[in-house]
């Protein structure tokens, strides 16, 4: 679709951003090849203890995943991400040879997404605000809306809200807890705040974009 198909398809920043929103998350079938290899591999680690099994059936299940998706030509791209966290995760766990590690990349992960949240809305800069940015084919002229950067800015507070609260909970998981109790822990913190949290977040999001209708405004073409 094109960026003047788009700017009629989405006349407000609201609906815009929802949009944004609901392609970013992938729906029900991202949400379950996100979460699937992870249940596997934590299962299988509390059944066998055999650290090399439990990443072959993990990483396994995601290629399997991934085959459906080319077979039925539909977009590969949530299966790909989760394929890369687990094959990060696989190398921090087997170099270390403890079981904990494969959960780590995914706490550095959030750490970061919620550090580089936190810097760009304290510089007045939201990352909500290049989803408008998308969308009107101008990546900073939302930025001269001081309505628009407001809303953004809340929106960015709720969308690195599930990155905190991850890190709050795994980070002192990984760092004080051993053994199989830990990646036990970690493997149903990483499940219980993967996507419940995401979606919760999405909908306080919407429940926000719910609330106005801020009108988008296109660049204007120069003379």
């Amino acid at each position: 679709m094109s960026a003047e198909a788009e700017e009629v398809a989405h006349d407000t920043v609201e609906a815009a951003v929802r949009a944004q929103l609901a392609k970013a998350l992938g729906g029900v079938r991202g949400i379950l090849e996100a979460a699937i290899p992870t249940i596997a591999f934590t299962v299988s680690w509390i059944s066998t203890e055999d650290l090399k099994l439990s990443l072959i059936i993990s990483i396994s299940l995601a290629v399997v995943l991934l085959v459906a998706r080319i077979v039925q030509r539909s977009s590969p791209q949530f299966v790909i991400n989760s394929l890369i966290g687990i094959a990060i995760g696989w190398f921090f766990a087997s170099r270390s040879g403890d079981a904990k590690d494969f959960f780590l990349p995914g706490i550095l992960w959030n750490a970061a997404y919620m550090v580089g949240m936190l810097l760009s809305i304290v510089t007045r800069w939201p990352v909500v605000g290049f989803l408008i940015g998308s969308v009107t084919n101008d990546p900073t002229g939302w930025h001269k809306d001081p309505g628009i950067v407001k809303l953004c800015t809340r929106l960015t507070w709720l969308l690195m809200l599930p990155c905190a609260v991850r890190v709050a909970v795994q980070g002192p998981v990984y760092l004080f807890g051993g053994g199989d109790q830990a990646v036990a822990a970690l493997g149903v913190a990483k499940i219980a705040m993967g996507w419940p949290l995401q979606v919760a977040a999405l909908a306080a999001m919407l429940w926000v974009l719910g609330r106005g209708r801020t009108p988008i405004k296109p660049p204007v073409a120069p003379a």
